[in-house]
Order: C-alpha cells, then structure tokens, then sequence
C-alpha cells in the first residue's frame, strides 16, 4: 500500500476516528486504526466493539492496500508534522511515513484481525440540523446517570414528530426536557430513539460533523451519518420512564429570576456549601426576593438574595446546588429562568422559553 495524502486533511481524519479506539483493551487490535487505500480514497476505521467510526478522504493513492496502525502512536505523529505532503507506504509488518525530512517506521497489526464494519439496514431514520441538535443534547444528557444497574437512565429520548424534536434525560433525582421547532425529513409517523447519552454527545462533538446529520435506528443500533462519517453505537433496549406523569398541572409559587444573577449568587453562597450540597431557596413573595443560603457546622453559613418576579405565596425550599448548577448553565444565553413550587416536599421546576424550550424537574432535600 502507498499513498500521499496532506498533513492536515490526515490530521483531521485521525481526530475523527480516534473517538472509536479503544483506550484500554485487553486486545491490541482495537487500539489500533485501520487504514485503507484504493481508487484516490482513504478509508479509516475505529472501534472498542461497543461503537465504530468509519470515515474517509481524498487522496493520491499510488497502490491500493490496508493495514493497522496504533491510533494513539499515529495521531502523534502526523499532529507533529509540518502542513505538506505525508507519503505513506506499509507492507505486512511494518510502514513507514514520511514529510520532508521526517521519516517514520512503525510495526503494523495485520488487518484481517480487525474487526468488520457493523452492517446494518435502517428500519427509521430522520434527518436534523446538526448545531441545533447539539445545542439540545448539551442541555441534557449531564442529567443521563451513570449508573450501570440501569441502562435505560443512561440514555437520551429522542422524539422527532410534526417538525418538533424532544430529547429528555432522567437519573431519577433529576428531570431535563427540551423541544424546539424545525424542519425536520420525518413522515408522519414519529421517530424515536433511546441514545447512549455519552454517544449522542461524542457523536456531535466529531470535527466532521456537517450543518445536516442523519439518525437511523436498527433492532440493536443507532446510526449516525454526516458527509463522509459513520458512526454506529449499540442503541439502548427497553422503554423509557414515563417522564410526563411526573410533571404537575401547576404551581402555587411562580419565580421568576435573571439568569446570569442567579448563578453568581449561587455560586458564592455554594462555597460554604462543602459537607453538605444544599442550598436553601426562600422565596418571599411581599420583597419580591429569593434568598439563597447555606450552613456548614465547620465552615458557617452564607446568605444572599436576588431580586424577582413572584407570584403566589411565599415558599422555601433546599436543592442539591450541584444539579441547580447544571440546570443554570444549560439556561445560559437566556435572559430569565422561572421557577415553579407546589410545596418545599415537592419537586421543583425550572423553565425557560427561547427557541430551544427547556424544562428542568429537581428533586428537593431536606432543609
């Protein structure tokens, strides 16, 4: 196999991939990345069995071939060379790399060992702008849980129906819910997804995401395609917690605050807030403020408040400052933020309206 190919359209093709590798497998072969040359095309490919990366680019193809190389010894080295022409030439043990007056030779892994290319056949399929999709997930999928006992929380709920896209996310503490409007490739019939939320955030994140993506589903995969990238995932079984059950009819105290102030506030008062996450919220109703507190039996107490909009009756309820953190930096870029309360035993609700809506349900703690 020999080609010539630039340094940086090489570069960009290797931070595509090497999203796929396997960082700390048992099996050399999947820490590796497949190289194949034929007809002025590269193809390279990735994979840690649980999600596979192919994706390809023009090049000089002099000889026609394919190999293994180690991904992470590759990426290195081709980030290191100078923008110009990198010739690459590799038999069944070895390759070698050159660009100017760099020369490389690396041992080579034998390319039958790689694993194949999931096959699959898509049964669904809708087609998205991609920066408003990615605008969404960064939105939820913090909320997805970690833990491994319940797969089904670690994944994102993908809704595309009538022009509308829904993603919700829940760790059982917590509720993310956000919808917008757009013009979507979707029939009639809605689509719907469980996505790996890490998936769904590493797919989006690829450099060679383009302004319109393709999502498809197979029995047991989700399929990500855009330009000249596929990205295969092990999709999430099972259904879904029935998340609108747990959304009330209503509130008895509405707040609304700015966004950019509550977050400052929160901050400084958090930082008492060391043993013990909680952060008081007393809404009072006739000074039109909320005030945020924390104690700590070794450190103090800090108190601060910020003004807003009330309606209803006054109200005081504690929160864990950390998942009130993740809901005011998905708010960012918004003005204000509203705050719906039944009671201080009952979830609260945060929202906000733009054009991306977002809902955010948080379980309380005790005061």
């Amino acid at each position: 196999m020999r080609f010539i190919v630039s340094q940086s359209a090489l570069e960009r093709a290797l931070g595509v991939v090497s999203k796929g590798m396997g960082s700390n497998s048992t099996l050399p072969i999947l820490s590796g990345i497949y190289v194949k040359a034929e007809e002025g095309t590269l193809e390279f490919q990735s994979t840690n069995l649980n999600i596979s990366i192919r994706h390809s680019i023009a090049a000089d193809v002099e000889e026609p071939g394919e190999t293994v190389v180690s991904g992470k010894i590759l990426a290195n080295i081709v980030k290191t060379l100078p923008d110009a022409a990198v010739s690459f030439e590799a038999d069944d043990r070895t390759c070698t790399i050159a660009c100017e007056k760099s020369h490389f030779r690396l041992n080579t892994l034998a390319p039958q060992d790689f694993p194949e290319f999931p096959t699959f056949e898509l049964e669904n399929s809708v087609e998205l702008p991609s920066d408003l999709l990615t605008k969404m997930v960064d939105k939820v999928y913090k909320v997805t849980s970690r833990d491994t006992s319940r797969p089904i929380l670690s994944g994102v709920l993908l809704t595309v129906e009538n022009n509308v896209i829904r993603l919700v996310a829940t760790d059982s503490y917590r509720l993310a819910v956000c919808d917008s409007n757009t013009e979507t490739s979707s029939t009639d019939a809605a689509f719907t997804a469980i996505v790996p939320g890490a998936v769904f955030h590493d797919a989006l994140s690829i450099p060679s995401m383009t302004e319109r993506l393709l999502i498809g589903t197979t029995g047991s995969q989700v399929v990500f395609s855009f330009g000249n990238t596929t990205y295969v995932a092990r999709r999430i079984e099972g259904n879904f917690p029935n998340y609108k059950q747990l959304l009330p009819k209503g509130c008895t105290t509405s707040v609304k605050v700015d966004v950019t102030g509550l977050a400052a506030a929160l901050k400084r008062v958090s930082v008492i807030a060391l043993a013990n996450p909680s952060v008081r919220f007393d809404v009072d109703a006739d000074g039109g403020i909320v005030k945020l507190s924390a104690s700590s039996p070794d450190q103090g107490e800090s108190t601060e408040t910020v003004p807003a909009e009330v309606e209803g009756q006054s109200m005081s309820i504690a929160l864990n400052y950390h998942y009130v953190f993740d809901c005011v930096n998905a708010a960012t870029g918004e003005k204000d933020i509203s705050l719906e309360l039944m009671s201080a035993m009952q979830p609260a609700i945060f929202k906000s309206y733009a054009s991306i809506n977002y809902l955010y349900l948080l379980m309380p703690v005790r005061m």
